[in-house]
């Protein structure tokens, strides 16, 4: 039997003091790389975030599996077993330039279903966290079930890049929802985002190009607080594929579905 509340204590640990190991790097010099494109980038802290949870994993659990955005852990082909999914710093770009609005992400699954989900806001120590079935916290507060939004009363996270002309979507689906919300963010952090939409601090996010490791911590705690995630057309997520993503309180996410994406 599988002691989900022991493998919780021990990853709010690591991920804890792995934020102390990142804060302490404020004061050093970073070594920046480009990945797929130079807007995508890598620094040395991701990697060493990455490697020093990896050891911890390791060390206690070595029978599971580790899927990490930096290359390390497992080649992943199927969702079988118990894997660790993780990205060391999700939002990068925004702790080369600012220092802050970047989170430690970290998701546990077996079989294909999220056990427990921690979103480590290091710079503000807010951890977000849930373990399935036990509802979803931010530190010891717990975080309501979200309420009923009406779409005119939305606040959604997207990057200007959907609702502009772009390779991925045709940006006249969305800008006319840009005009009838309340407002519109971009924090460049899905596991922020996603922490922000259970915490109901945005109503939806929306993304058009996400990996596992962007969002696998985020469902856990989305599916605890009643929001639904989908890829952006209404489609179950798959964890092996890159996807575009749409996280949101129930009724806005089916109102947008409903009445400009699916219309």
């Amino acid at each position: 039997m599988t002691n989900w509340n022991e493998i919780d204590h021990n990853a709010k640990k690591w991920v804890q003091e792995a934020g102390e190991l990142i804060r302490q790097s404020f004061a050093t010099t970073l070594s920046i790389e480009t990945k797929s494109n130079p807007n995508d980038l890598v620094t040395n802290i991701d990697k060493e975030t990455e490697q020093f949870l990896m050891g911890k994993i390791k060390e206690v659990y070595p029978e599971h599996k580790i899927l990490g955005e930096e290359g390390s852990g497992h080649d992943i082909t199927s969702v079988e077993g118990i894997i660790w999914i993780i990205d060391p710093i999700d939002g990068t770009m925004n702790f080369i330039h600012q220092k802050r609005n970047f989170a430690i992400s970290v998701g546990i699954y077996k079989d294909g279903v999220g056990q427990i989900g921690l979103i480590y806001d290091v710079v503000h120590n807010e951890l977000y966290h849930a373990v399935k079935g036990q509802g979803a916290f931010m530190n010891d507060v717990q975080l309501p079930k979200l309420k009923e939004t009406r779409i005119e009363e939305a606040i959604i996270s997207i990057s200007p890049s959907w609702v502009t002309e772009n390779r991925r979507i045709d940006y006249r689906i969305l800008a006319p929802l840009i005009k009838r919300i309340r407002g519109t963010r971009c924090f460049g952090s899905t596991a922020l985002e996603c922490a922000f939409v259970a915490s109901g601090r945005i109503s939806s996010y929306i993304t058009m190009r996400l990996s596992a490791w962007d969002y696998a911590a985020g469902l856990v705690l989305l599916e605890e607080v009643g929001a639904v995630a989908t890829t952006v057309y209404g489609e179950p997520l798959n964890l092996l594929e890159n996807s575009s993503f749409f996280a949101g309180e129930r009724n806005v996410h089916q109102q947008i579905l409903d009445e400009y994406i699916n219309k």
